[in-house]
């Protein structure tokens, strides 16, 4: 990479999450790290600037505009990475996302949208493997601790001479927090254009939509039945009780996303977790009197949110419950925040494995402020230099480095064979 002038530049630094990553950086980059906040308020930046404290004192503040491409490419070209908290992306992103990519300059985001990741695979994949640009998407609770718990799985299967990956399932033991009002505009956006474009439904419901190689990827998933997230979710994760433990499952509302960014690891590296992996995530809802109702509940809900999302009048009366873009909950909400996950995974010689995935931080908002912060930090850094250019997901383009970046930040990524 060209020699630059910054090292570090945070778009949408003001947002809620912007902020929050910002106030990571200002406490962890070290004062050698050539920092910059960017949005379109100075006003705002500033105000920013003297929140962080001493140690921001000295970034630069830049003013841009996500629709301004010339002065997103020249912001792009002064700096090794960019990382951009300004959602929804397929609204926002694509100037930034191509400004990064025809400049070389690591890219980092938090989006959730299949489509925009689609867009950028198509769009800017090619671009940026000859300039050396790493686009990295997904790097907040979407999708990083499934991204990076079955990275880990499957190193250490194939560590123990246990071959590659077949049926892993996520399931999610404890989630406390707060859900984003940028990822729920993402969500309404999707909708939006799933409800207009018949083509983009069809990329949204296929669980192999991101792949760059789909006519190498399995086609056993393609079941019939109705389309959009909610056919999926019955599909894929129905309401079920597992004969074995007695402990009821129902789905989980990230896993249509974050189901697809691990696939796509998968992919881009080689299918190096398995040609016959068999990915899926649920949320664990116990085994009490009151956990088939609660994991009904759940399916039933999260499918009126999906389908609310499509219809004008439907979509108005969501957008007085769900929180807004830049809304967040209080530092004392999210002091409280932890999630818990468990990875299982059998793999083709019959070994079993179970990998713990956790954090005590409110994981829409706090703890996806660390992971992203941890993310554009490793790609800033001399031991962050990412494995691949192009497209990446956070597992093919940091890997375990990002892992242990984490790790040091409080969170686990535990494997164990079971016996």
């Amino acid at each position: 990479m060209p020699e630059r002038d910054l090292d570090i530049v945070l778009y949408g630094a003001t947002g809620f999450v912007g902020a929050l990553t910002a106030l990571h950086l200002a406490r962890n980059a070290g004062p050698d790290v050539r920092i910059a906040l960017a949005g379109r308020s100075r006003a705002r930046l500033e105000a920013l600037r003297i929140e962080l404290g001493p140690g921001a004192s000295r970034w630069e503040l830049v003013t841009v505009d996500a629709s301004d491409a010339a002065g997103l490419r020249a912001l792009a070209a002064r700096t090794r990475v960019l990382a951009t908290t300004v959602g929804p992306y397929a609204a926002y992103g694509k100037e930034v996302a191509r400004a990064c990519a025809e400049s070389g300059t690591h890219y980092a985001d938090l989006t959730g949208e299949v489509l925009f990741v689609r867009w950028s695979l198509d769009e800017l994949d090619a671009c940026a493997q000859q300039t050396g640009a790493a686009i990295v998407h997904a790097c907040g609770f979407d999708s990083i601790p499934s991204d990076l718990g079955v990275l880990v799985t499957a190193r250490r299967a194939a560590a123990d001479g246990e071959g590659e990956l077949a049926d892993t399932t996520l399931l999610v033991r404890s989630l406390k927090g707060g859900i984003s009002g940028g990822t729920v505009d993402s969500m309404r956006q999707q909708a939006i254009t799933m409800r207009s474009d018949p083509a983009t439904r069809r990329v949204v419901s296929d669980p192999y939509g991101l792949s760059p190689r789909r006519s190498e990827e399995p086609s056993s998933d393609r079941r019939p039945g109705a389309a959009g997230l909610l056919g999926k979710v019955r599909r894929l994760v129905p309401v079920q009780r597992d004969p074995g433990t007695g402990r009821w499952t129902g789905p989980f509302v990230m896993a249509s996303f974050n189901t697809r960014i691990v696939r796509l690891s998968n992919t881009l590296s080689g299918w190096s977790y398995g040609r016959g992996l068999r990915y899926r995530e649920a949320t664990d809802f116990g085994s009490g009197p009151m956990s088939p109702v609660l994991a009904g509940s759940m399916a039933v809900g999260l499918g009126s949110v999906v389908a609310g999302m499509s219809f004008a009048p439907t979509r108005a009366l969501l957008d007085r419950v769900l929180p807004a873009p830049g809304e967040g909950p209080s530092p004392e909400t999210r002091a409280t925040g932890r999630f818990r996950m468990d990875i299982r995974a059998t793999t083709t010689t019959g070994a079993r494995y179970r990998t713990r995935v956790g954090a005590d931080y409110d994981p829409g908002y706090g703890g996806t402020a660390v992971m992203l912060g941890e993310a554009v930090l490793s790609l800033a850094s001399d031991d962050g230099v990412p494995m691949r250019a192009g497209v990446c997901t956070p597992a093919t383009a940091l890997g375990e480095v990002l892992v242990d970046r984490l790790r040091a930040q409080g969170f686990t990524f535990d494997v164990e064979r079971e016996e």
